[in-house]
């Protein structure tokens, strides 16, 4: 945009000066600088995550777009017990997860886990801490909560991968939780941490148990949540031959 007397700012800009000419105090109008928005679209610009490794360069309007997609823009922290505003890449995040959070750390892809409530006013708002497993040279998350699904209370299970979601979907994992003989199995693919906690706990995405059966599971006067989420992960490999897809287990 310009204002009468040539002076310029760029739309944004504009709205938070009032629509006054920071160098004349000018009423700026909505004059548009065809001349500068016309250098703008020859300009090839690299991305604003380049310092990440991100190597490509666009053209001004095109760098946006690609920005917001970009495979090499940070990522949220996956911690769910609270509003941590922290942003960085996957190594970085793991060290805040394990110094600052205090999670759980875990080297290979099977898990055998109890989770134990015995006070009623903890079974009814049960909350764990996550869990992160370290295999195929990457990093997961375990998840395990309970929330409301409509007017029944539940628990679930997910595993979130930390990385994109491209390559979340080469990986598969099984979750299984049963107790008193009984148990309740999952199988499916993790979603990568570009998804939020939330957005994955609100689809419905993982292993779902009401409550009243996993107290059932729990055996006794059912007032004592004693629960076994056991699970592997493993990843999927293209096989050359068949073009099938055959497991590569971890051991």
């Amino acid at each position: 945009m310009q204002c009468h007397n040539g002076h310029t700012l760029c739309s944004t800009c504009k709205t938070r000066v009032h629509n006054r000419c920071p160098t004349c105090r000018q009423e700026l109008g909505d004059i548009r600088c065809l001349a500068l928005e016309k250098i703008a679209e020859s300009l090839e610009l690299p991305c604003r995550y380049s310092s990440l490794g991100c190597p490509e360069i666009f053209p001004y309007y095109s760098k946006l777009k690609h920005e917001a997609i970009c495979n090499f823009r940070p990522y949220n922290c996956p911690y769910a017990g609270s509003d941590c505003s922290v942003v960085g890449d996957i190594p970085y995040l793991v060290a805040h997860l394990r110094d600052d959070h205090r999670v759980d750390m875990h080297s290979g892809c099977t898990f055998n886990h109890r989770y134990v409530k015995s006070n009623p006013v903890e079974v009814e708002n049960a909350t764990w801490m996550l869990t992160v497993f370290h295999c195929f040279g990457q990093y997961f998350c375990l998840h395990f909560e309970a929330f409301q699904l409509g007017m029944a209370p539940v628990y679930m299970a997910f595993l979130r991968f930390m990385g994109d979601e491209r390559e979340a979907r080469t990986y598969s994992y099984s979750l299984e939780i049963g107790g008193n003989g009984r148990r309740q199995i999952w199988e499916g693919s993790p979603r990568s941490i570009r998804d939020s906690h939330k957005k994955v706990r609100d689809s419905h995405d993982g292993l779902i148990v009401y409550r009243n059966m996993a107290l059932f599971f729990s055996g006794g006067d059912r007032k004592e949540l004693k629960l076994r989420v056991t699970g592997r992960i493993w990843k999927e490999q293209q096989n050359p031959e068949g073009g099938v897809c055959i497991p590569n287990l971890c051991s």
